[in-house]
């Protein structure tokens, strides 16, 4: 298939778009390079099955796809509070010209969605059915609105003009190719303790995240849009639940750091517990993260290590 990653160049779409490549699909890696990389992607630049548009997704596109994955939208609260109003441009006006789109050419798509849906949820676990506690004027809003948005114009597209459409919510997810500066937990405790210095904790760390793996985010993706007759939204995420003062201690013995573990007050909206009911998909899909939690941060850790070994 001729398929287009909007978003192609950020973390998980270059996973995303390896998998892609390796199953022989020609793949179009559309990104505005804002949160997105090239060294994400090099390695796939002189592949006869890739191709590379520098594009920004608020902008409409024509082109011939079977298959459009959106993941284009900055996913970190340091990225997307950086310019609220790009943010919510990028899900809204970016998820009306993919579904143009592909309403023009009858492409199937799939929407990266995201836990954030559920705010700082009242209900736990997350399921689909539950339609979220969030804060619609907050510092998050930007990216919270703009994916519940994203998911009603993929459902209105759906009923009104027959889109096929996929939707996912993607819980927290890591590995290999995040930024540096991503301003997340993994990231910003992994790099701390490679450079030995406090580790921050927001909060008491009693906040809880459940962590998955990129590669078992990408597989659940494609197990979604290859799945016949069902549109979602369908969590994708690791339903094993840590504190964060939990993954502080873990990061900090993985790494064999001298670290100590620092306490700052709570940002806004923070979201107390997120963790994912995953029996749709599991039921669904058979799909299930299969990723151990230390096995994963090691290949994370390998990946960070090299990247501060080449800075001065």
């Amino acid at each position: 298939m001729r398929i287009l990653v909007t978003g192609g160049a950020g973390f998980i779409g270059s996973h995303l778009c390896d998998r892609l490549v390796r199953e022989g699909h020609d793949v179009l890696c559309l990104d505005n390079f804002f949160t997105g990389s090239k060294k994400n992607i090099d390695h796939l630049l002189d592949s006869h099955r890739f191709e590379l548009i520098r594009h920004d997704v608020t902008e409409p596109i024509l082109l011939e796809i079977d298959r459009i994955f959106n993941l284009a939208c900055p996913a970190s609260p340091v990225h997307y509070q950086y310019n609220p109003v790009k943010t919510i441009k990028t899900s809204v006006m970016g998820m009306i010209n993919m579904l143009g789109l592909a309403k023009r050419v009858k492409a199937r798509i799939l929407q990266a969605s995201t836990s954030e849906v559920y705010g700082d949820p009242l209900v736990h676990p997350q399921s689909e059915e539950y339609w979220g506690n969030v804060n619609p004027i907050g510092l998050r809003s930007c990216y919270d609105e703009g994916k519940r948005v994203a998911e009603t114009l993929m459902m209105d597209y759906h009923r009104q003009n027959s889109v096929d459409i996929r939707i996912i919510r993607i819980f927290n997810t890591y590995g290999p190719r995040m930024a540096l500066n991503d301003g997340r937990v993994v990231s910003n405790f992994i790099v701390q303790a490679l450079r030995n210095e406090d580790i921050t904790v927001y909060g008491d760390g009693s906040q809880t995240r459940s962590f998955c793996f990129v590669d078992d985010l990408v597989e659940g993706m494609l197990k979604l849009m290859n799945c016949e007759g069902i549109t979602g939204p369908m969590n994708i995420g690791n339903p094993t639940e840590t504190s964060i003062l939990e993954f502080a201690t873990r990061i900090i013995n993985l790494t064999g750091s001298s670290s100590k573990i620092v306490f700052k007050t709570l940002p806004s909206d923070d979201p107390k517990q997120r963790q994912p009911d995953i029996t749709f998909a599991r039921n669904t899909l058979g799909w299930e993260p299969i990723t151990d939690i230390d096995a994963g941060l090691k290949k994370t850790i390998d990946y960070f290590s090299r990247i501060l070994a080449c800075k001065p």
